[in-house]
């Protein structure tokens, strides 16, 4: 009578010592083993057994990490307070030195993403920022990369989402917009103006060279205007036609 408490307490011994042997690890994570609080190495994914008491494990998970940079905010080479945040993606590519090496990986991997996007706005003017924003993410991948390196952090991208500026900057280059606008439809302006005068130029040299052809241009102005509706219309008499009226004139004066 005796025995069957004592075996109902063996078995819930045995148990609970099973289910705390018994680990299992997916396959996006890896689990890190400690025994006796001394590194063994990381194993997974799969189902594995661990020493009761002795084996400690903590998991890693493998998968890419995209975490958002809170606003900060900076003074840029040209002496311009902006404010910029920032996404980074990254994943842990060695799960003993994601466990051993940082106390929290995630939480320092924040803060040095935080002071290198400060540090390299920092080092960049304006206009870099504004229009050469690619290379500013590589710098930031390369710089945060380095220092997670000995993590076992993996930085792939970083990227600048926003970008605030103060509002008599945003105004400034409004201004500055409006006036490089006005400057191109000057230049354009004057461009269309150089190639219609060197046309007429043409025009100009083609008729003084055939005057026949001046007068098949005043015909067909007289044409044009004979088409619109006006009570009174006036033109001139060219002066070619009148000198050869006088000259035919003239000549028969002269003949008889």
């Amino acid at each position: 009578m005796f025995l069957l408490p004592i075996l109902g307490i063996v078995a819930v011994f045995l148990i609970i010592l099973a289910s705390a042997a018994i680990r299992v690890v997916q396959e996006y994570e890896r689990g890190v083993i400690f025994r006796l609080g001394r590194l063994v190495g990381a194993r997974g994914p799969g189902l594995f057994l661990l020493i009761p008491i002795v084996e400690r494990m903590q998991k890693v998970d493998l998968r890419i990490v995209t975490m958002n940079v809170p606003t900060q905010e900076a003074i840029t080479r040209d002496n311009v307070t902006v404010k910029v945040n920032a996404v980074v993606y990254f994943r842990v590519v060695n799960p003993q030195d994601a466990v051993v090496k940082a106390l929290d990986y995630m939480q320092a991997t924040s803060q040095i993403s935080q002071t290198t996007l400060r540090s390299v706005l920092g080092q960049s003017e304006l206009d870099e920022l504004l229009s050469q924003r690619e290379q500013l993410n590589q710098k930031l991948q390369h710089i945060i990369d380095e220092q997670t390196e000995p993590w076992g952090v993996k930085v792939s991208v970083v990227e600048i989402k926003d970008v605030e500026l103060p509002q008599t900057m945003q105004r400034a280059m409004a201004r500055q917009a409006e006036a490089e606008r006005e400057r191109r439809a000057k230049i354009i302006h004057a461009e269309g103006e150089f190639q219609a005068s060197e046309r007429l130029a043409d025009a100009g040299r083609i008729i003084s060279g055939s005057p026949g052809t001046l007068q098949l241009r005043y015909l067909q102005t007289l044409t044009e205007i004979a088409t619109e509706k006006t009570n009174t219309v006036v033109f001139p008499l060219p002066i070619d036609i009148i000198s050869a009226i006088v000259e035919k004139i003239t000549g028969k004066e002269a003949a008889s």
